[in-house]
């Protein structure tokens, strides 16, 4: 008697097993055809034009619809590609602007170098010149004489093809922006204000001046 009732307990326990399994998997499977529902768009899980409306009114909506969300779409997307032009636009130009701000650097920075270098050579042209003019006359011929000459306009040529010109001074109208007046002279040859003699020679280089002249300027 006892056995037959631990029998009757042992499957009323195993029945309610299967009951709550039962009754989960239930749940599990409405859920699931629930989640399904919310995936599918209402306008996509309808194939069929509501009862009531005009079937090509309805399929004429339902794709002009369609048609709407597509160009959204479509000017999205083409307002992402103006954007992404136009950064690139800006930055090429920023590029561009940086590149040619670096060459006037470079360049500034290549003619201070070459402005220094200039000035270190002008006394050596100076002296040239003033031992090539305290030789006499009688010895202009000489060897050595003809020898510094030669260097003296070889050193001339190369510094004119760089771009380095003397100042043009005696006989010219003073221009402060050329020439140094360190005095005044009288003249009868020249005019006031017009240059009657230099003392140091000047020069420029390209557009701007490397030394100015030093003058002597009628009053």
């Amino acid at each position: 008697m006892a056995e037959q009732e631990q029998d009757v307990k042992l499957d009323k326990e195993q029945e309610g097993v299967e009951t709550e399994t039962a009754a989960e998997e239930s749940a599990e499977a409405e859920e699931a055809v629930r989640q399904e529902g919310e995936e599918i768009p209402e306008e996509e899980a309808e194939t069929e034009a509501p009862e009531g409306e005009d079937p090509m009114t309805w399929a004429e909506k339902r794709a002009a619809k369609k048609q709407a969300k597509l160009d959204k779409k479509a000017q999205g997307y083409k307002d992402q590609i103006e954007q992404l032009e136009d950064k690139v636009k800006r930055q090429l130009a920023e590029f561009e602007n940086f590149r040619n701000r670096t060459e006037k650097e470079k360049h500034a920075m290549f003619e201070t170098g070459a402005k220094s270098v200039i000035e270190k050579m002008l006394p050596v042209v100076d002296n040239f010149e003033r031992g090539l003019a305290t030789v006499p006359e009688e010895k202009k011929e000489d060897p050595f004489v003809d020898g510094m000459e030669r260097i003296y306009r070889q050193l001339l040529t190369e510094l004119e093809n760089i771009g380095v010109k003397p100042i043009e001074a005696v006989g010219q109208e003073f221009d402060p922006n050329l020439h140094n007046a360190v005095m005044q002279v009288e003249s009868e040859e020249y005019e006031s204000g017009v240059i009657a003699q230099e003392l140091q020679k000047g020069y420029t280089y390209r557009d701007g001046v490397v030394r100015h002249s030093m003058v002597a300027v009628v009053q």
